[in-house]
């Protein structure tokens, strides 16, 4: 792939982003706790932190959750109520040609600085390929590191690493990954790494032990693989279980690092680099878990996250030459815990049921042999056999009447005003919602602002209302690579 091109936008060199945000007078009070000043190059490091299909209340959910369970605020509100210098603000995260966007061309207009048509990875419109972050970082000799419950070659860790037209392009993705030579990859998706998985037969894991990778596939393999030289973690076929199945299904707590350990063997490793380092970590699940509207998939999921935010801010303590971005790509089906008995009483009880639950509704789908590339499930599966699965996973007793509506659902044969509520997404999350309260407006992206904290060299010149495309100008500038994104 050839034809990389760069369009320059020097914000900071212009001072265009700071003087924005200056001349708006938006960046006194609670969107500012400090006003201290950073010069291009103070940046060693730039750490980049992404809730993938965040929507506004799924943070407060995750936060009133964490409180209820385990009585302490969630890491990204308490950034919000420390003395800690941060800035905070809102997003425009829109697409080239669309206010809604996906996490292709959300990632990749961070990570090319340009805005690019949904499920495009640093591709342009007439086929033009923008140098995305991670290379721009490896040649002016920083290391790079990947660390996402995704499968690894999934949009969000993409966008910093890759050159596609179409986001599905999955095998290619992994190929560009053993050839770019990046420090460090983890998550799932082996099935685009092994022989067996991939349509061309090829080898990928042998190529990168070529290339003097250590490569890994549990969690007992990553604690021994020390903390020197390239990682290769793969830990699933597919994505990483969900959070909730992951703490109740047993064996995989064993098996599978969670993304704060994920997160802390990353920076273990990239810490060590005397010329510094970008380091994307994401919480894709929160997406998925939106998408299923499933309300303990993605809050828990969510919590999960929340911890790797603790590790990089444990990591940040007292330096102050890392640049953190913590953010979303896009807001997804808006869930919020609805108003509920005399004077709302009866909303936190109903909130509360969550602690209980243990499987997400993947896990239902799975033993009903339900795909989301199929119509409907199995003549054999019954209304019994719904039920039951339903109240295992969610601790839950439902009515006969919402278990029908459930089978209904899972054979194509429910019907609603709004078609996104007829499949088994909608239903189920209708059906638990008169119990836990919880409810979505839809199960797709939303177009919405979307939250945006930040804190180290550079933050203190973000607006409080940025345009997505000019992070990656903030990350280049702030780390004195700006030479590199054109070659």
């Amino acid at each position: 792939m050839s034809n990389k091109q760069f369009s320059r936008r020097d914000f900071l060199r212009t001072g265009a982003l700071s003087g924005l945000a200056a001349g708006s007078g938006l960046l006194g009070g609670s969107a500012r706790k400090a006003s201290k000043k950073y010069n291009p190059g103070d940046a060693k490091n730039v750490i980049f932190l992404v809730s993938d299909g965040m929507s506004s209340g799924t943070l407060a959910l995750a936060d009133l959750v964490k409180k209820e369970q385990y009585g302490e605020k969630t890491n990204w509100i308490k950034l919000y109520e420390s003395d800690r210098d941060y800035h905070r603000g809102l997003m425009d995260m829109a697409a080239l040609n669309n206010p809604v966007t996906d996490s292709a061309a959300a990632a990749s207009s961070w990570g090319c600085g340009h805005r690019i048509i949904n499920d495009a990875l640093n591709w342009g419109p007439n086929d033009e390929e923008f140098k995305p972050i991670c290379e721009i970082f490896r040649d002016a000799g920083k290391a790079t590191g990947l660390v996402t419950t995704t499968r690894m070659t999934h949009a969000t860790p993409a966008g910093f690493s890759a050159n596609v037209p179409a986001r599905g392009m999955e095998d290619e993705i992994a190929s560009q990954y053993s050839e770019r030579h990046f420090d460090i990859l983890m998550g799932g998706g082996d099935r685009h790494f092994s022989a067996d998985g991939r349509e061309d037969g090829q080898d990928l894991y042998s190529k990168f032990e070529n290339n003097s990778y250590t490569v890994v596939k549990n969690k007992s393999e990553l604690q021994r693989a020390g903390t020197d030289g390239k990682l290769l973690g793969i830990f699933y076929d597919s994505h990483l279980p969900y959070t909730i199945d992951h703490k109740n299904i047993p064996g995989l707590e064993d098996q599978v690092p969670t993304l704060a350990e994920l997160s802390k063997e990353a920076l273990d490793r990239l810490d060590q680099k005397e010329n510094g380092f970008i380091l994307q970590i994401e919480g894709g699940r929160v997406d998925h878990g939106a998408h299923a509207n499933d309300a303990a998939a993605m809050i828990y999921d969510q919590i999960a996250f929340d911890d790797a935010v603790k590790v990089v801010m444990d990591y940040t303590e007292n330096r102050d030459d890392t640049l953190v971005i913590l953010t979303t790509d896009h807001g997804n089906a808006n869930p919020g815990l609805g108003a509920y008995g005399s004077r709302y009483a009866d909303s936190p009880v109903r909130l509360r049921t969550l602690h209980n639950y243990q499987r997400s509704f993947e896990w239902v789908y799975n033993e009903l042999g339900f795909h989301w590339s199929h119509d409907a499930v199995g003549s054999d599966v019954t209304v019994k056999q719904v039920k039951d699965l339903l109240e295992f996973a969610t601790n839950t007793q439902i009515t006969e009447d919402e278990a029908i509506m459930a089978f209904q659902a899972f054979k194509g044969e429910f019907r609603a005003p709004f078609r996104d509520r007829q499949g088994p997404p909608g239903v189920l999350s209708g059906i638990m919602a008169n119990y836990n309260g919880v409810y979505f407006i839809t199960t797709t992206h939303t177009s919405d602002y979307v939250e945006i904290a930040a804190w180290g060299p550079g933050s203190e010149r973000i607006p409080t209302f940025v345009r997505n495309t000019d992070l990656f100008d903030l990350m280049v500038d702030m780390a004195d690579v700006r030479a590199y994104a054109e070659g």
